[in-house]
């Protein structure tokens, strides 16, 4: 069964109601009607989509924490925690924004720094402040139930790191890697808030379950209120049965900003509990960035579902194929309009939607629509119908590796293979000699469509009931693909439409100008940096900043962020590491002119002496740029 829902206790929800000025309810009543609704209408089916914030989510969410504090599994101790004066309330770890420790990312949140996908505690941030009020918090003291995660680090080890070394996906195995090797430490599973599961004890009045508590929680409280529905028996999907054989399979299909969630977090829940199955696998894809830049809702840099239906009637299809054409299965991709715009144009109306439609277009020109068996088959009907029957299998392996991208390029070879039959036999010049065998390779060429349709079933469902519709044949299952007779002869043919339209520069255009708009609406809505402390004059003038030129540029091996630069600061030429290397190439940074602090004491970066810092200015939005001389100065002047 496949299960989802709506996590409806997150920070973002209350945040975003007291923006409103409305309770929580009312924003997640609205998302949640919008966004299961976005769901069915692009063709993705559930068999059940759930709610974090019914009733039987919190009342299993409460047993679960009773269960653990019955066994002693949490610690209880006192904590300082950030506190917003002006709003007089704790602030849960998303109320909290700062400068992230690890990659100087000035808009982490307090758990998460979702430029570099480090954890984080509040306490960690460099100048934290509230979102509500803007201003730095004070820490005050609170009780919390923490979950030893440290306790179950040699349970995870032996089951994660030894037991799914050759099941986990090497990105999603390489961040757990990295986080049991970095040392797990006890993590609170509650949380001074107004919003969410209420922690069932007396001495808790007040407190709410942490969120990464009850939302993997979510899924089984889905699947109970699934087997209410239906008169199924919910247990025997989640808890351990008597005979392992009879375990249900878990996998968690995931973000890379959840995979510590769904690969450590939970399962030492699940564990700790004791009566419930693991997570199989977990095969989590990374970042998929927007035009350029990190996706963003709150800043509204993305693709709203809802808003592409409207504005792309009918195009469900296409933006499932893009999408699955760049998941970023095991490092960060990229969504761009012009992009989509090329898939759909030279992938989906030039190779799929020209075979099929000239298959149809043909048979009713020669054959009134019929499909009709005409000579014996030649070599080349062999071999081409040989070749068809060796995509489902390929197709269902790769699906079974959550290798999506590689499955969806199996099926459009299957297309590119009708393509090259059909240039190859030439029906169009053949018919006035040899009807009979035009008879026959537009009756192979059906059958090929007949399978696309069937194999198209995963990816674009609705192309592949228009093809079927068509071809006004039954949907058939997928142990009917391959085979080379899903249409019989006689069988009369239904009205040629076309599956795919291109995508016109104006289309791309308008989406393309809505995210400028809102990067606009974004500049003048974003709040301004407090200033930092007063500083003497003497302080200032211990800064050596020169205007210096870089004369050679070069990627740091083996990370993402990193340059490594080499500077004429006029005085001497000196090494600098600066993190640049997501907003410039080394060729566009060449020869440029830069301002560099060069007495700052030098530090050692990926076993490179880096020498001095580049000034460089950050907008709302995490776009870098040069501070730099308007126009050429002498290298080596001093900044004043």
């Amino acid at each position: 069964m496949y299960v989802c829902g709506s996590d409806e206790h997150g920070a973002a929800i209350t945040i975003k109601a007291k923006k409103e000025g409305v309770q929580p309810q009312e924003i997640i009543d609205k998302y949640n009607t919008q966004i299961k609704e976005s769901f069915e209408e692009f063709g993705i089916s559930f068999n059940i989509y759930h709610r974090t914030s019914e009733k039987i989510h919190h009342e299993l969410s409460q047993e679960f924490f009773l269960n653990l504090y019955g066994k002693g599994e949490f610690i209880e101790k006192f904590s300082e925690q950030y506190f917003d004066e002006e709003y007089q309330q704790f602030l849960a770890d998303r109320y909290i924004v700062g400068t992230c420790p690890h990659c100087h990312n000035p808009g982490a949140y307090g758990d998460q720094c979702e430029k570099c996908g480090t954890s984080l505690n509040p306490t960690d941030l460099i100048d934290p402040r509230s979102t509500l009020s803007g201003k730095s918090p004070i820490l005050k003291e609170t009780k919390h139930w923490y979950l030893p995660l440290d306790k179950y680090q040699p349970w995870l080890e032996e089951w994660l790191i030894q037991g799914k070394k050759d099941v986990l996906k090497s990105n999603v195995f390489g961040q757990c890697q990295s986080w049991l090797k970095s040392g797990l430490q006890p993590r609170s599973m509650t949380r001074d808030l107004d919003w969410g599961v209420d922690v069932p004890l007396k001495e808790a009045q007040g407190k709410k379950l942490y969120v990464w508590l009850d939302a993997p929680i979510g899924y089984i409280s889905a699947t109970k209120q699934w087997a209410l529905d239906e008169g199924k028996d919910w247990e025997s999907y989640w808890k351990t049965q008597q005979d392992p054989a009879n375990d249900s399979t878990l996998i968690h299909f995931i973000g890379k900003d959840n995979i510590v969630f769904h690969c450590i977090t939970f399962p030492a829940i699940l564990h700790a509990h004791g009566d419930y199955i693991l997570p199989e696998n977990v095969p989590a894809n990374e970042f998929l960035n927007l035009e350029g830049d990190k996706l963003s809702t709150s800043r509204n840099h993305a693709v709203w579902l809802h808003e592409y239906l409207d504005e792309f009637p009918g195009k469900q299809d296409e933006l499932r194929y893009t999408l699955t054409s760049i998941l970023p299965e095991t490092s960060d991709s990229e969504f761009t309009w012009k992009d989509f715009q090329a898939r759909v144009n030279n992938e989906l109306v030039a190779i799929l939607g020209n075979f099929v439609n000239r298959v149809m277009v043909l048979s009713h020109k020669y054959f009134d629509g019929q499909v009709l068996m005409g000579s014996a088959f030649t070599s080349s009907e062999t071999a081409v119908l040989q070749e068809l029957s060796r995509f489902p299998d390929l197709i269902k392996q790769s699906l079974s590796q959550y290798r999506f991208r590689e499955a969806l390029a199996h099926f459009m070879n299957a297309a590119r293979l009708g393509n090259k039959y059909l240039a190859d036999q030439e029906p169009w010049k053949v018919f006035k000699e040899d009807p009979e065998r035009v008879k026959t390779v537009l009756f192979v060429a059906g059958q090929i469509v007949a399978n696309l349709a069937v194999l198209a079933q995963p990816f674009l469902p609705f192309t592949s009931k228009k093809i079927f519709d068509m071809l006004k044949i039954s949907a058939s299952n997928w142990d009917q693909a391959g085979k080379p007779d899903l249409i019989s002869s006689t069988h009369q043919l239904g009205e040629t439409q076309l599956l795919f339209e291109k995508i016109t520069d104006e289309q791309v255009e308008f989406q393309l100008d809505k995210l400028r708009q809102a990067k606009a609406s974004n500049a003048l809505l974003a709040p301004k940096s407090e200033q930092k402390a007063a500083i003497s004059f003497d302080d200032f003038g211990k800064l050596d900043i020169r205007v210096g030129k870089i004369i050679a540029a070069e990627k740091v091996a083996k990370t993402k962020k990193l340059l490594q630069l080499t500077v004429d600061t006029g005085i001497d030429k000196r090494i600098v590491v600066s993190g640049i290397a997501e907003h410039f190439t080394p060729e566009q940074v060449l020869d440029k002119q830069v301002a560099i602090l060069i007495n700052l004491e030098p530090r050692m970066i990926k076993g490179i002496q880096s020498q001095g810092m580049i000034l460089m200015a950050e907008d709302a939005d995490g776009r870098l740029d040069f501070v730099n001389p308007v126009t050429n100065i002498s290298t080596g002047s001093v900044v004043r």
